[in-house]
């Protein structure tokens, strides 16, 4: 008997020796060289920082971000080799006294609470390298392939390397890698600052991913968590007195969800990744092959700032949240579109879905049926994910009546851009709307009151408030929302109360080519139509380059482009190319004209269409700004502007056909002014921004202000004789030229605050009748 055993000893023997040789030799795969092993490399994400260092977003295959050893907390060391490794300091990779224990308590007493016996080593093998099948041989074949392997490990780094190696390769909860970016994701904090029960959660997570999530399943965490406290205590990390105290904290975690679709910065991620690509296609790393922007960890650094960021986030959220109720309360049960089912025809060829069926050459009888077809979706709502059933076209509809947003905020001197924002949740709505051309209504006002100061026009000339036909530009007449056309406005005037009908008129004494040559010279590239409704925004052009345009205003006419990538970096911090920040050397137009439009814009904001930014928003700074709406409430704008910092938002309906139906809530001054207002609202009211809040516009000449101190509104005009000849001969009313068939269709300002101010009392003058005679005579 006893010869039975030992030859069947010596059998066993030579059979697991040979099965070790097949492994090492990687006949059942291949094992990992030395020098492979020397070059370790997990696909580590690529991570976007604000100015100050703070993260904005990934770009990644695995969401992972790698950690030096000198970057943990101890407490995670601790907590991780007390419950995964106890004897890690102990052992070269392979822990034979575990391996023996496995075997007599788990696999011969079927005692499963007996824990495993992988070291640390061995499951970073196991991590690298997954497991391959080899049917009933797997287990055995893959143990000593991982402890081959992790016996290399040990031979090739220090214990404080593996442990690193290994933190930075686990995956925890919710699709994360490393320690980096799961103490990020459940505390809000650098894995550095991890005290005692964070690190213990985060470690009780390695068991089981999800079932100790601790946000989804936070009594199964807080168990587990406990449960590693205790091995803490047994292998002498904690007292007795401290083990009971940190049992006893609450969760407490602090989520901060960071990935490409979601994070401080989604569209500005998106914005940045065409060029990132370009350039790691352009770029060769040291073992000459390119770079790769989802696996190579590079560091992105942009101009961002990171609370103004988190700042214009929290107020389109908050205000986009608030309008959207408030437009679903006014269409009820109605459909903003009524009975054009032609938007809701756009609306599905728009679509991703409708696109990728066309391209795969379905006809179209047979996508009609896929989209009526119910299907389970997961809808955006402004109070988290909705989960419904309906069919496409039903989901079509439904998107339909969510207003949109976009917004930005840029310094007008440098062109460093501080926040950015393309929509309402780029998870669900990919189209950049800061980037997007709509129509930009009375907001392009500024610019034509700048081509008429810039043509010659004095500041302190009034113009008449009359409703004029336009004969040439196919008898198209402007108007006013208030519908009124008496008295005169100074140039100041109008442009507070937004009049149409002098815009119109400044534009066309001005000469609408100097308007659009002036619009060109200040960046903006879209299409500008040389027709009169041009002066009330009939332009579709971009939210960014508006922008870009009062930056010019503030800064005195110079030319300005935004910035906002200033390095890319290697994964160890190396500089791989800074980007300067090189400005156009142009000067748009006059600096003193500029200062003096800036003035005007204040009385925008002091007293005109823009009050509520002092009224409603509290704002006391110096300010100044511009609101716009467009035909039918279809787009709603505001610009606002500080000496040092200029912002501006949109809002509207992914087609335009989607509005309010009424000034009083669909007017600029409502929908897009509020998302601004809070935005500045709670940036001056920090501390860090105090150099925002106290800095002051520079002034016009004492010669231009002595002109613009004039009344903006008179109901009558007294001139003398020159006055009077120039009025009746030299008024350029009747203007000649091209008109087309579409000007019925141009945008008009429209705002709810247009009132007019009080006039200036003054005598009836002489001419007035005088005027007429004329009038009749040259008829």
């Amino acid at each position: 008997m006893f010869l039975f055993f030992l030859k069947a000893g010596i059998a066993l023997i030579l059979l697991a020796f040979l099965l070790f040789l097949v492994v090492y030799v990687g006949f059942t795969g291949p094992v990992p060289s030395t020098d492979e092993l020397q070059k370790i490399k997990n696909p580590v994400s690529t991570e976007v920082y604000a100015n100050d260092g703070r993260l904005l977003g990934r770009y990644y295959v695995e969401n992972r971000s790698n950690v030096s050893f000198e970057q943990i907390s101890p407490n995670v060391i601790n907590a991780l080799i007390a419950t995964e490794d106890s004897r890690f300091y102990h052992h070269r990779g392979i822990d034979e006294i575990a391996l023996i224990r496995v075997f007599f308590k788990s696999v011969l007493l079927q005692d499963r609470s007996s824990g495993g016996g992988s070291t640390l080593s061995q499951q970073i093998a196991k991590n690298l390298y997954p497991r391959k099948s080899f049917g009933p041989l797997t287990m055995p074949v893959n143990k000593l392939r991982e402890s081959i392997i992790a016996y290399r490990l040990e031979n090739l780094y220090t214990k404080d390397e593996i442990l690193s190696l290994y933190l930075n390769t686990v995956p925890f909860a919710e699709n994360t890698f490393g320690i980096g970016v799961a103490s990020e994701r459940f505390f809000s904090k650098p894995p550095s600052k991890l005290d005692v029960h964070e690190a213990a959660t985060l470690v009780g997570m390695l068991k089981a991913n999800n079932s100790y999530n601790p946000r989804k399943n936070p009594e199964r965490s807080l168990e587990r968590r406990n449960v590693v406290i205790d091995q803490m205590l047994k292998y002498g990390y904690l007292s007795e007195g401290e083990a009971k105290m940190y049992k006893a904290e609450p969760l407490d975690i602090a989520y901060n969800l960071i990935t490409y679709n979601e994070g401080p910065a989604p569209y500005l991620m998106e914005k940045l990744r065409p060029f990132l690509q370009s350039w790691c296609e352009d770029h060769l790393k040291e073992d000459q092959t390119t770079y790769n922007l989802y696996t190579d960890g590079l560091k992105v650094r942009t101009t961002i700032d990171f609370d103004m960021q988190m700042a214009a986030e929290n107020a389109v959220s908050d205000q986009m949240k608030r309008l959207q109720g408030i437009f679903d309360q006014h269409w009820g049960k109605n459909k903003p579109w009524g009975n054009d089912h032609s938007v809701v025809t756009r609306g599905m060829k728009r679509s991703e879905r409708y696109r990728s069926l066309k391209k795969r050459g379905v006809p179209e009888d047979q996508i009609k049926k896929i989209f009526d077809t119910p299907v389970s979706v997961s809808l955006f709502t402004w109070n988290g994910k909705k989960q419904a059933e309906m069919t496409p076209m039903d989901s079509i509809q439904y998107y339909l009546k969510i207003l949109n947003t976009g917004f930005m905020a840029m310094d007008p001197y440098s062109g460093e851009l501080k926040a950015y924002i393309g929509g309402n949740d780029f998870r669900y709505f990919k189209y950049d709307h800061t980037s997007a051309k709509r129509q930009v209504g009375s907001t392009f006002k500024p610019i034509v009151y700048l081509g008429a100061l810039e043509s010659g026009i004095s500041p302190d000339t009034y113009f008449a408030n009359e409703r004029k036909v336009y004969e040439d530009f196919d008898n198209w007449s402007p108007q006013n929302s208030h519908d009124d056309y008496t008295g005169f406005y100074s140039m100041e005037g109008a442009l507070s109360k937004s009049i149409n009908t002098i815009a119109v008129d400044v534009m066309m004494q001005a000469g609408i080519s100097s308007v659009v040559d002036l619009a060109k010279r200040m960046g903006i590239e879209s299409d500008l139509p040389e027709y009169p409704s041009l002066a009330l925004g009939a332009a579709s052009v971009s939210l960014e380059e508006m922008v870009c345009a009062y930056s010019e205003i503030v800064n005195g006419g110079r030319k300005v482009k935004p910035y906002y990538l200033k390095a890319i970096e290697s994964n160890a911090g190396q500089v791989l190319e800074e980007f300067q920040n090189i400005q156009p050397d142009e000067q748009v137009a006059s600096p003193e004209n500029c200062r003096i439009i800036t003035r005007m814009l204040r009385s925008v904001v002091d007293g005109g269409t823009g009050s509520s930014i002092r009224s409603v928003w509290g704002i006391d700074a110096e300010f100044a700004g511009k609101t716009g709406t467009t035909q039918d409430q279809a787009d709603g704008w505001f610009i606002g502007m500080t000496p040092k910092l200029v912002a501006g938002a949109w809002v509207g309906g992914e087609d335009p056909s989607i509005h309010f139906r009424s000034l009083g809530e669909g007017a600029g001054g409502r929908t897009a002014l509020p998302i601004v207002g809070q935005f500045y609202s709670q940036i001056l009211n920090k501390a860090k921004f105090r150099n925002i809040r106290l800095s002051s516009f520079e002034s016009p000449s004492e010669e231009s202000l002595a002109m613009m101190n004039i009344p903006p509104y008179r109901e009558v005009m007294e001139v003398g004789i020159r006055g009077f000849l120039h009025d009746i001969f030299g008024r350029k009313d009747d203007h000649r030229g091209t008109g087309l068939k579409t000007q019925e269709r141009v945008a008009s300002e429209q705002t709810n605050e247009d009132t007019k101010p009080k006039a200036e009392p003054a005598k009836k003058p002489f001419w007035q009748s005088m005027k007429e005679i004329f009038k009749k005579k040259s008829k």
